[in-house]
Order: structure tokens, then sequence, then C-alpha cells
């Protein structure tokens, strides 16, 4: 089996080699990062603008690319250049992002983007994060991202995304697991002026105190690792009848 693993972080970071070190226990690596930090690009491409690639050594990897494109951009260009290798890659991972990845945070993350161009491309893919900047825990992310290999390769379509995200604990203090629902995260934010005349988003976590028990951010402020399955389809399903109903024609000619 061939995984291709990539991240927001950047190539050189702790997560992602604690990452491609655990599945290398289990498939052929290859890995495909950004050379710089590229944390809230989303599922940004770049279109009509040139990407660098650059090979590597990387540790535990059968081949590694460095490139100056997005996150969504590392999936795109690691899925074409290890086929075109003759290495086909069956599931895709990003991460360890340093940093969780929750609630409306996944519409902005680069670690969730790059998984999900992954599903868009067809391949199972999974997106796992610890819940800190400065992480130091990889171990038990590293475990649950092997522990969920058989189950998506033979339970998930290929369009679903497994999120992940772990408290920055060690094992003996992380306090379970928790299948979730993304939601429940908002930040009361605003961009701040500084003295050069630019200005620099800022902002604080809105209140969780109230949270159900259902969502991803209860789970983790709790102490639990969570796992939730995600989709790139936007539609409201609820809605469509309603909508449909709104009385708004177009004269058919």
């Amino acid at each position: 089996m061939n995984i291709l693993v990539v991240n927001d972080d950047g190539i050189e970071t702790a997560g992602i080699r604690a990452l491609a070190k655990a599945l290398s226990t289990v498939a052929d690596v290859y890995v495909c990062a950004p050379a710089s930090q590229q944390s809230g690009k989303s599922q940004s491409i770049s279109i009509k603008t040139e990407v660098f690639v650059e090979k590597v050594d990387f540790p535990f990897a059968k081949g590694a690319l460095s490139t100056t494109g997005t996150p969504a951009d590392c999936t795109k260009i690691g899925l074409q250049f290890f086929a075109d290798q003759g290495h086909p890659i069956d599931m895709v991972y990003s991460g360890i992002n340093h940093g969780s990845n929750l609630g409306r945070d996944t519409l902005y993350s680069g670690t969730v983007g790059a998984a999900m161009e992954g599903a868009v491309s067809g391949h199972h893919s999974v997106a796992v994060s610890v819940d800190s900047h400065q992480a130091s825990h990889f171990d038990v992310a590293c475990q649950l991202a092997l522990d969920v290999i058989d189950f998506v390769l033979k339970e998930t379509s290929a369009d679903t995304v497994l999120n992940i995200n772990v408290p920055d604990l060690p094992r003996e203090e992380i306090r379970g697991l928790r299948y979730t629902v993304m939601g429940g995260r908002y930040y009361i934010d605003s961009f701040a002026p500084r003295e050069s005349g630019g200005y620099v988003l800022d902002g604080e976590p809105g209140d969780l105190s109230e949270l159900s028990e259902e969502y991803d951010v209860k789970a983790v402020t709790e102490g639990y690792a969570s796992i939730t399955p995600l989709h790139f389809d936007y539609t409201q399903y609820d809605m469509v009848e309603k909508v449909a109903g709104c009385g708004l024609t177009i004269d058919e000619k």
C-alpha cells in the first residue's frame, strides 16, 4: 500500500515526521509538503501561478517533495508525481498538524483542505491534528492514524475525510475517544491595525461552556480525542425543498 503524507505546517515540522514514521510501519510512505508555513489556506490551489517542486530526503519515506504551493497543491502534485513514477497512491494523510482543527476551523484549515483534496480526487483521506501550536505529544495521534486504516478502506467511501483531533497530553492523561460532529467553535475577531499601516487578524474563541457533548470542540476541550467524518458537499439538504418553493421563476422560451 502507498500512502501520501501532506501537511500545512511545512515539511520540516515534527508532526509530519512523526506521522510518516508511524505510517511507514504498515505502508510505503510518500511525502509532498510545503516548504514553508501554509496554515489557513483551506483547499485553495495555485491557478496560473508557478509552483516549484524539489526532491528532498525525508526520514521513513520512499520519496519526498518540497513545494512552494498550498497544502491542496501538495496533494494534487503528490498524487500525480508519484503515480507517474509507478507508485499510485492508495490513501492520503494530512498532518500531524500543530494545532487543532475543530468546528468552523475546518473551513479554513489547510490540513483539512489537503485531505479534502484527496477525497475530491477519489482517495480515502484522513486529517490528523494535535491541540497545541507547540505540540509535543504525537503518540496517540499516530496510533489513531494507524488504527483507522482498515476501517477507512473497508467501511467508508472515498469521498469521506476522517478528521482526527487529539489533546496535546501524555497518553495516560487523555480521557478517551469520542465520535463527534463538527461545530461549536467560533471567534470574536477583527482585523487589528499595526504601526506599519497594515492589519492583522486577531481574536479570541467564543464561550464554549454551553456546547453539546456531540461536538468535536467539546470533546477535545474536555481532554478526549475526537473523530469526525467530513464531506465536501456543502448542500443543505433540509432546505432544498423549501428553496424550491420560494416562488421565483424564469419564463421558459
